[in-house]
């Protein structure tokens, strides 16, 4: 029967990164998963479902919640730099290959949503990992920003991320806006009636705050993990793309494909960004486990 751990592991400047670690029945070394969590959210937004079924078929999975965010440490909370999440998932890595559990040279990688536009430039950067999964991956801030937020709205929006910086050198802290809101009058990352349900999902009290920093929305808006996907390979890449996905954008991931060059696979499922998750976890897994078990077994 396959048990979790609580683990943590130190990333740069000492911060402690906490997160769960799944271990399979039998005697090891076994080949492992890293795995980490998408935009604002946790571990619990939907991970463990895919967790679960990755230990099921023999492998160790590591879950970590980036730094500022659930169990994790790191100062200020609620603030996404993709940049300083890509550091800390390559200790992940370095984490994982240090547990006498875990077969060294088979580690892959499975990354979701803000975590999948990781997923790439960790695929292309990182020659440790033996191969990719990027389910609705972010592939570029600035075409999703068009797609997202209304021109007239752009100068205000500007303005907003110039006081926020104002304020920081005023020795202020950074500024924030609600995750998900259904009210106008509430500055919030998403008001997608499936965004909202998904991020407000029951959690363990405490595991979740529906609040981001304003200048997450900037570095998001500024983030092109798409223009690494041409070198991935020789890394096996899978991509698992939702064809009415209107977060990340369905057109930009299938664009992105076409650039990718082999080995590579995609999986198109239908629904919206969260759909892979929940109403098609059966085929967004499934296409993951088959990968996983081609590659790294």
């Amino acid at each position: 029967m396959t048990q979790r751990e609580d683990v943590a592991f130190t990333a740069e400047g000492g911060v402690t990164l906490r997160g769960w670690l799944y271990l399979p029945d039998g005697p090891g070394p076994h080949p492992a998963i890293t795995m980490a969590h998408g935009y604002a959210a946790v571990k619990e937004h939907g991970l463990e479902r895919f967790a679960e079924a990755f230990a099921d078929d023999g492998f160790v999975v590591l879950v970590h919640d980036h730094r500022g965010f659930g169990a994790s440490d790191g100062r200020p909370r609620q603030d996404v730099d993709p940049w300083r999440q890509i550091a800390d998932w390559r200790r992940a890595i370095s984490f994982l290959e240090s547990r006498p559990e875990v077969d060294p040279v088979r580690i892959g990688l499975w990354g979701t949503s803000y975590a999948g536009g990781h997923a790439l430039v960790l695929g292309a950067t990182d020659r440790r990992l033996r191969c990719v999964v990027a389910q609705v991956p972010t592939i570029s801030g600035y075409e999703q920003g068009l797609r997202r937020v209304s021109p007239e709205a752009v100068a205000g929006l500007e303005e907003a991320f110039a006081a926020d910086e104002r304020a920081q050198l005023r020795g202020e802290a950074p500024r924030t806006l609600a995750v998900v809101s259904d009210d106008p009058a509430v500055p919030a990352a998403y008001r997608a009636r499936d965004a909202i349900a998904f991020y407000r999902q029951p959690l363990l009290t405490g595991a979740w705050a529906n609040e981001v920093t304003l200048r997450s929305t900037r570095a998001a808006r500024m983030y092109e993990p798409g223009a690494w996907i041409g070198r991935v390979s020789p890394t096996p890449l899978l991509l698992v793309v939702a064809a009415n996905d209107t977060i990340t954008v369905a057109d930009l991931a299938l664009a992105a494909y076409e650039r990718a060059l082999e080995p590579k696979k995609l999986t198109l499922v239908p629904g919206g960004h969260f759909d892979p998750y929940l109403s098609r976890f059966a085929e967004s897994s499934a296409a993951a486990r088959v990968w996983f078990r081609e590659h790294l077994t």
